[in-house]
């Protein structure tokens, strides 16, 4: 995007800042994505032979994820395919998984259909590796699924590792960290793998596995609503056009954007982390694990709590997206107790406190010092995180507020004080919800609130990696554009002159990695006074998404001074928020 664009972006992108996903879907037609966006909340499955390892292979725990067991440790084809013999989860109960996800609140179910191990939780009449045939259980684990949640009104998807595959032979074998880039050559080395039973054709595994398997999830159990595409190691256009023509004749079918070969499908897929501004212009969908990971594993007790994901959750939805939330079934079929506790508690709250759930669109503030925002119309739902000292929550709008309540409990009415430029809520002394307080507020007219500070405005560099890694990337709102410094430095500024006297209390980082690459870059905010820099605070970043608060400065000019020891300094986006 060129500078020239930039003002008319800018208009387009207050408009989606206002009205939250007024124009959110543009690539796809209005009413395939109505239920997606009024869901807010669904459940990931992950799903299959590794819950019989769980974790650990020859008695030593296997680091990081459970489900990619086979490939950290690099587990031969042969002795691997014998952990099949013993996977037999006859306490599987379809509709008891249902109705765990629909007291949670949750709208949809994706579910792997075939993770990278290649191992399929279908009867395949392509391949033997499968539950059907390569399992004591015998039957179709899908077909079950798919029967409970039409039963019971619950949408229902399939994960499908279209490319890696690291059973049958030419499938291909990425590693975390890896996989989301530019495919290698077809001259690249066996493409990661270790055994020589997995080598072998890559396009002849497409055409042979992978093709024919998504037609047969596609026009074998009926209705299904989504299809979620994972890890594009060595896609190219010409071979993603093989299974996006298998899509045609479901018009209405929901794709993520990880088939690969530049389609981009309906959704974003943040993993692990929520991006601080969100995807203006783009449906989108934060997946998460429970613990640290996505497939069972028994020695992971890192569980994260209840109001931890309920927060996620409102965070998520208050930007315009979706949250997945997953759960690892054991071998035996049966959900973990600490993932079937969090999903009762979440489920809990998310009933008193639906009506600011579903249905809503994102907020009309770009933030929030205590907490976030949904609207529906001329309400607007203040999510209340950090409970205000002195009672009196501060609405950052001047439109004319009608009336305000709790909207949980016994819905008291709330007194409304006017203040210059902005509305002064008066909550109850003890707070009534320490995990999100929920108010409730009717209001007149489209929502007036100041822009982003640095919403149009120039933004400077020391220096730039190409032609692509532009300045204006920074400040788009767009966390898939991205600026890095020139290659070979380590150090760089990022500056901006917002031009007027703007007081800050708050910024927020986009950065170009994962959680698990473990990442970080030292980060120093400083603001020009008197002639000179000021430091204003300083973080080290988690490498992904993040927004941080300060004690509020004043300044025409702010800059970024970025260290980072591993690689080029780089940011997707980066925003300055007002002190409230």
């Amino acid at each position: 995007m060129n500078f020239i664009k930039k003002s008319c972006y800018a208009a387009t992108l207050l408009l989606l800042l206002a009205g939250g996903q007024a124009g959110a879907q543009q690539n796809t037609p209005a009413d395939k994505m109505t239920w997606w966006k009024e869901a807010k909340f669904g459940m990931f499955i992950h799903w299959g032979v590794y819950a019989e390892l769980a974790g650990r292979y020859q008695g030593q725990e296997v680091p990081k994820f459970g489900e990619w067991i086979m490939n950290y440790a690099k587990i031969p084809v042969a002795t691997y395919q014998a952990y099949a013999k013993q996977f037999n989860p006859v306490k599987y109960n379809a509709d008891a998984w249902v109705k765990a996800a629909k007291d949670a609140g949750m709208k949809y179910i994706i579910i792997t259909a075939k993770h990278h191990d290649g191992f399929a939780l279908f009867d395949s009449k392509v391949t033997d590796w499968d539950v059907v045939d390569a399992t004591p259980y015998g039957k179709d684990l899908l077909a079950q699924l798919v029967a409970a949640c039409h039963r019971h009104g619950m949408k229902i998807g399939f994960y499908y590792s279209q490319s890696q595959d690291w059973h049958h032979p030419g499938g291909a074998a990425g590693s975390i960290g890896t996989w989301d880039k530019a495919p290698k050559p077809d001259t690249a080395a066996k493409d990661g793998h270790w055994d020589v039973a997995q080598n072998g054709d890559y396009d002849a595994y497409l055409n042979k596995i992978a093709v024919p398997q998504v037609k047969e999830l596609l026009s074998r159990y009926g209705n299904i609503d989504v299809l979620w595409w994972d890890t594009p190691v060595r896609m190219t256009p010409e071979r993603a056009v093989h299974f996006t023509e298998l899509l045609k004749p479901y018009p209405k079918l929901i794709t993520n954007n990880r088939l690969g070969g530049g389609v981009k499908g309906d959704t974003e897929t943040p993993e692990q982390f929520v991006p601080a501004t969100g995807f203006p212009g783009r449906t989108w969908e934060t997946c998460m694990t429970m613990n640290d990971t996505w497939g069972f594993k028994a020695d992971d007790h890192n569980w994260k709590s209840s109001s931890f994901l309920i927060r996620n959750l409102i965070d998520i939805v208050s930007k315009g997206g979706n949250f997945l939330l997953n759960v690892g079934p054991t071998a035996q079929g049966e959900m973990p107790e600490p993932s079937l506790q969090r999903l009762a508690e979440v489920g809990k709250w998310v009933k008193a406190n639906a009506e600011s759930i579903y249905g809503t669109t994102a907020s009309p503030f770009p933030y929030l010092s205590w907490g976030r925002a949904t609207r529906k119309g001329q309400k607007l739902y203040l999510h209340v995180f950090d409970y205000p000292a002195d009672g009196m929550l501060h609405v950052p709008m001047t439109n004319q507020i009608t009336g305000a309540h709790l909207l949980a409990g016994n819905g008291l009415k709330l007194q409304v004080l006017s203040r210059k430029g902005y509305s002064a809520i008066k909550l109850p002394v003890n707070c009534p919800d320490t995990v999100s307080t929920v108010v409730e507020v009717d209001f007149k007219g489209e929502p007036q609130v100041l822009p982003l500070p640095m919403l149009g405005k120039l933004v400077t560099v020391s220096s730039q990696k190409s032609a692509e890694d532009k300045p204006t990337n920074i400040s788009d709102l767009d966390p898939t554009t991205r600026w890095t410094a020139a290659a070979g430095k380590h150090e760089a500024t990022v500056a901006v002159d917002l031009g007027a006297p703007v007081a800050i209390g708050s910024f927020s980082i986009d950065e170009p990695w994962h959680p698990w690459d473990h990442r970080s870059q030292q980060v120093q905010l400083e603001y020009f006074k008197n002639g000179q820099w000021v430091k204003a605070t300083e973080v080290n970043t988690n490498g992904a998404s993040q927004t941080v608060k300060m004690a509020p400065v004043t300044a025409s000019k702010f800059r970024l001074q970025i260290k980072n020891d591993f690689a080029e300094p780089s940011l997707m986006d980066w925003q300055l928020y007002r002190a409230e």
